[in-house]
C-alpha cells in the first residue's frame, strides 16, 4: 500500500522533480499515475514569465504560460501521492548505499533534496530515489538599457512560438551566437522585411550573408546602443552611431545558463552550449539523476515539445526503478 502525501509527507519519494514547468509537470503527472510518490519543487520564476501568450499547444493555443502552469499543477495535485512545493532547490546530495537501502530504495541509489521556500512557503527537505531536473534555463539578454521593456511583447526568443503574430511586419533579429543564420531563415517564413543585428559580433559568415541578401534580408554588424519605442511600442533599433533603424518587433537570441548549482561539487556532463547531456533514457552522467526540457540539447523549444519530452522521460524513469527493484539493472526498452 502506497502512503499518500497527506498521510505521511515525510516518507521517502520515488522522484523529486526540480522545476514545475510543462516538462516537470508532465513528467510528474505520468509518474503519479504510475503509483509513485512524487514531489515537485518549483521556484515560481519561469523563463517565459514575461510572455503574455503561448502558442502551438493543442487545446491551449493562445493561453498564457502562467495559466498553463496553473492548470497543470491542479491536475498533478489532484493525485493523492503528489506533492507540489513552492521552493527553490538548494542542494541535491547523494545518499550512501546503506542510507538508500534503509530508506527503502532497493538498488541502493537515493538523494537528499533540500529547498528554500519562496513566497512565504516552508523550506523543504525530502529523500527521493531518483531526481529529475526540469528547472529550465536562466536567460541573459543583450545588455541594452530598455530591452526588458519590450521582451515578451515586441521582442521574443522563440520563433516557432511567436513568429505567426509577426507576419509581414518590419522585424529585427538580434543575436551574437553562431545559430543566428538558421534563426533568420526561420523568420523569413513570416516576414521578408528583416534586419539581422549581430551587435558587432562576427557570427554570420560572408557566404551566409550572401544567402540572406539573396532573399532580401540585411545583416547589420554595427554595435547596438538600445531599443527605441513610444508608449511601450517598439519603433526601432538605435545603433551606437546614433542611427535608428525602424523596426516594430522581432526576436532576440539570449545566452542561456543551466541553473544546476544545487548539485554542488558533483560533476555533470555538459555540451559546448552548457546544456546538460543525457542518454536516450534522459539520464545524466550522474546515476539516478535525469534531466528534461529546455535544460537539455537542443535547448529551448515549444511548450508542447517540453511536455511531450517530460512524459517520455517519465516512462523511462519509471521502468528504470522497476528494473532496479528487481535487480535487473538498466536496460532500455
Amino acid at each position: 500500500m502506497i502512503e499518500t502525501v497527506a498521510e505521511n509527507p515525510e516518507a521517502p519519494y520515488g522522484v523529486a522533480v526540480i522545476g514545475g514547468g510543462p516538462a516537470g509537470l508532465s513528467a510528474g503527472l505520468q509518474l503519479v499515475r504510475a503509483n509513485r510518490r512524487i514531489a515537485i519543487l518549483d521556484s515560481n520564476r519561469p523563463r517565459h514569465a514575461a510572455t503574455l501568450q503561448s502558442h502551438g499547444f493543442l487545446t491551449r493555443d493562445g493561453v498564457s504560460p502562467l495559466e498553463l502552469r496553473r492548470l497543470g499543477r491542479e491536475e498533478f495535485e489532484a493525485y493523492p501521492t503528489a506533492r507540489f512545493a513552492q521552493a527553490k532547490a538548494t542542494e541535491v546530495a547523494p545518499l550512501d548505499p546503506d542510507e538508500a537501502l534503509a530508506a527503502g530504495f532497493p538498488d541502493g541509489i537515493g538523494f537528499r533534496v533540500r529547498g528554500v521556500g519562496v513566497r512565504g512557503a516552508s523550506d523543504v527537505e525530502i529523500v527521493s530515489r531518483r531526481v529529475l531536473i526540469a528547472a529550465g534555463l536562466t536567460e541573459e539578454l543583450p545588455p541594452f538599457p530598455t530591452i526588458r521593456a519590450y521582451y515578451g511583447t515586441a521582442l521574443h526568443s522563440c520563433v516557432e512560438c511567436d513568429g505567426f503574430e509577426k507576419t509581414a511586419r518590419p522585424l529585427a533579429l538580434i543575436g551574437e551566437t553562431t545559430d543566428v543564420f538558421a534563426r533568420a531563415l526561420l523568420i523569413s517564413r513570416f516576414s521578408s522585411d528583416l534586419v539581422v543585428f549581430t551587435n558587432g559580433g562576427d557570427t554570420v559568415r560572408p557566404e551566409q550573408e550572401r544567402q540572406l541578401a539573396a532573399i532580401g534580408i540585411r545583416v547589420e554588424r554595427r554595435p547596438i546602443d538600445d531599443i527605441e519605442g513610444e508608449r511601450a511600442e517598439m519603433t526601432g533599433v538605435r545603433l551606437a552611431s546614433g542611427e535608428v533603424i525602424p523596426r516594430v518587433g522581432g526576436f532576440v537570441r539570449p545566452r542561456w545558463h543551466a541553473p544546476v548549482e544545487f548539485l554542488g561539487e558533483q560533476s555533470l556532463e555538459r555540451d559546448d552550449w552548457g546544456l546538460v547531456v543525457v542518454d536516450d533514457r534522459g539520464e545524466t552522467s550522474i546515476r539516478g539523476i535525469y534531466a528534461v526540457g529546455d535544460i537539455v540539447p537542443p535547448g529551448p523549444q515549444q511548450l508542447v515539445i517540453a511536455a511531450g519530452a517530460g512524459a517520455r522521460v517519465a516512462a523511462k524513469l519509471n521502468m528504470d526503478m522497476i528494473r532496479g527493484a528487481l535487480g535487473v539493472g538498466v536496460v532500455d526498452e
